[in-house]
């Protein structure tokens, strides 16, 4: 059976009317970026000048193998740097740990103490299953009221908008990143991913699991250096 194509309205009426919902299509697609670029506008720093703050999120990216991908590794290479300079004094490293043979909280702590964090001052959450989960249960399981959100620059003005609607302030910084393929895909899905993030801070669900509160980042930055 062949496809019909579909017909272009012949009045002047109807075009100009597909015109203008075509144009309402495009600025309801763009509202959720442009609510983001208006939300973090003066909330990206750089690992030269971001404000100390005592803690630091990263955001999970994927495993290689069980080691960090290169992308999570160079949001890690951040966070240790930020903690040589005495920036932040905890990290916490959040992300997915759904199936046993998948652990990024754990790999992400491993590399942290490979490259000069100490295990006492990493706390790990293993139910960052996505960026909104990750702001939420940092402010709410782990008491986390202000942090610098680390991840790559197409992704940290949604983990800075979202942390702040979930009540976190929050600093961004966008580490650099090779323009490769995962680069941009990583741009392209964020063009989608901004629509569910302003639901998300509309509508503020619960994380897929919540739990009870855990005094981990509490604990670590009561400890010595």
């Amino acid at each position: 059976m062949r496809l019909r194509r579909p017909r272009l309205p012949r009045t002047r009426t109807g075009q100009r009317r597909l015109v203008q919902a075509v144009m309402a299509g495009c600025v309801l697609a763009l509202l959720p970026a442009t609510w983001m670029y208006v939300v973090t506008g003066d909330r990206l720093r750089t690992t030269a000048d971001v404000p100390r703050t005592e803690v630091a999120v990263v955001f999970g990216a994927g495993l290689w193998d069980g080691e960090p991908s290169p992308y999570l590794a160079h949001r890690l290479d951040a966070a240790a740097k930020l903690y040589r300079e005495q920036k932040i004094k905890v990290v916490l490293v959040t992300g997915d740990n759904s199936r046993e043979d998948y652990d990024e909280p754990d790999a992400m702590r491993a590399y942290l103490t490979r490259h000069g964090v100490p295990d006492a001052r990493i706390v790990s959450d293993y139910a960052g299953f996505d960026t909104w989960d990750s702001c939420v249960r940092a402010k709410k399981i782990f008491g986390v009221d202000k942090a610098v959100l680390i991840s790559q620059g197409f992704h940290i003005r949604r983990a800075v908008a979202l942390c702040e609607a979930a009540g976190v302030t929050s600093y961004g910084v966008g580490v650099d990143a090779k323009h490769d393929v995962t680069w941009y895909y990583g741009g392209t899905r964020e063009i989608f991913a901004a629509g569910k993030a302003a639901l998300d801070a509309v509508f503020e669900p619960d994380p897929r699991f919540l739990g009870p509160k855990e005094p981990g980042v509490r604990e670590a930055l009561a400890s010595g250096r």
